[in-house]
């Protein structure tokens, strides 16, 4: 048994690293947070009413699909542009929040094409009280094109 633990190398910790790596994973958090903080008043400028008020104190259903399926969406937008940004830490940063602004746009510009294209009214679903299998259908698109945009991340 001691000659198992006498071959073990556990090698060195750089403290440097470690507080170099705390630093960029807050700093990367605080940008990603950001992006979906503006992606929640895009989706608010764009739907009718105040989004907040409707999914949290009214519970309306369809708003909080839309709600969601657009957080998911950015989400996976955030993580792309995170995990492909460059090595160098304020590129990195610049990287994502860059990367992300642009998914906000886009899935910003997406929900108005579908708004567009859909037969229903956005903002009537929006504001209706009952749970709409519409709001599921959109919700989802928004999901596929928030995966569509990451992938298109370069």
């Amino acid at each position: 048994m001691s000659t198992t633990w006498q071959a073990l190398e556990f090698g060195t910790v750089d403290s440097d690293l470690l507080v170099q790596g705390a630093v960029g994973t807050l700093l990367f958090f605080v940008i990603g947070v950001g992006v979906l903080a503006l992606g929640f008043l895009a989706l608010d400028l764009i739907t009718p009413g105040n989004l907040r008020t409707q999914v949290y104190l009214d519970h309306n259903p369809n708003a909080a699909i839309l709600l969601a399926a657009n957080h998911l969406a950015l989400a996976i937008i955030v993580v792309t542009a995170i995990m492909t940004s460059a090595d160098g830490l304020g590129q990195g940063l610049v990287d994502t929040a860059f990367y992300g602004l642009i998914g906000v746009l886009l899935q910003a510009l997406a929900l108005r094409v579908l708004d567009a294209v859909i037969p229903a009214d956005l903002r009537s679903l929006v504001n209706e009280p009952r749970m709409r299998g519409s709001a599921w259908a959109i919700g989802a698109s928004l999901v596929a094109i928030g995966a569509v945009n990451a992938a298109a991340l370069s």
